[in-house]
């Protein structure tokens, strides 16, 4: 096969594998930001603490985690019929990509959350700040370098799981290394669509690693607002204390005092 042969190829699959990434990436991050906070916010110790919620999300977060990717892929043909109308190509592939990726991010998120510094939260609910205040102004935050590293192993692992679907109809550069690298015995197609993987993953890799550096060195000074939120917690405190009466010379004796007098002459 030549080159002119192998580009529209290539072009066409690249498009879908994009199309796959960004679309299940999109869902997984606001169903696995959503499913995260919730496991850490009723977990022992949470501000919404619920043993019984969390052990069903969790039990429920640990099954999507533990089916390997083919055989979700295929278990979920009926829903994916119903919801998309077709179990083949790229938005067929969004469901079950989106359905698996959703609990990984989740338990990223939640590890992203627990490492928020439990005084700052302490300061904040002390202002008298509720649960989603605490939330969305400290927790959230304070956790975004984590949760963008969280979103770009993320991104990574669908563009993994992208490809395998493929080998189920999905599309993307998958596909096109099942059909002509493999079956049509097509080397060359199949070393290229392996080299675009590779540069894509590591563009994305790279991509969120500087956008985390970039976070953390401006989250360096995060013991500012820690320190700002305690001060005004004491001097609210300070505010309410009763004041205290300003010490007054205790009464001298008239004996004593006579006494003094006398001397003195």
């Amino acid at each position: 096969m030549t080159w002119d042969q192998m580009q529209p190829l290539l072009r066409d699959a690249s498009l879908d594998t994009l199309f796959m990434v960004w679309w299940s990436t999109l869902y997984s991050v606001l169903g696995g930001l959503v499913l995260g906070i919730v496991l850490a916010l009723t977990d022992r110790g949470g501000l919404l603490c619920n043993a019984a919620v969390n052990k069903v999300l969790g039990a429920i977060t640990n099954i999507g985690r533990s089916l390997p990717f083919l055989i979700l892929t295929i278990a979920l043909i009926p829903f994916t019929q119903t919801l998309v109308g077709t179990s083949l190509g790229p938005s067929a592939a969004v469901v079950p990509l989106t359905i698996g990726a959703i609990p990984f991010f989740a338990r990223l998120v939640e590890v992203a959350v627990r490492e928020v510094d439990p005084g700052l939260v302490e300061a904040a609910q002390a202002m008298g700040g509720g649960t989603w205040t605490v939330v969305f102004k400290v927790l959230l935050p304070q956790a975004l370098p984590s949760l963008v590293a969280g979103v770009t192993t993320t991104v990574v692992a669908l563009i993994g799981y992208s490809a395998m679907a493929g080998t189920v109809g999905g599309g993307g550069l998958g596909n096109l290394a099942i059909v002509y690298g493999y079956q049509r015995f097509e080397t060359g197609l199949m070393v290229i669509t392996v080299v675009l993987l590779i540069v894509l993953v590591t563009l994305v890799q790279l991509l969120g690693d500087l956008v985390v550096r970039r976070l953390t060195r401006r989250s360096s000074r995060a013991d500012a607002p820690v320190r700002l939120l305690r001060s005004r917690r004491t001097r609210t405190t300070a505010a309410k204390a009763p004041a205290t009466a300003a010490p007054q010379d205790e009464p001298v004796p008239a004996a004593e005092r006579a006494d003094a007098e006398s001397a003195a002459v």
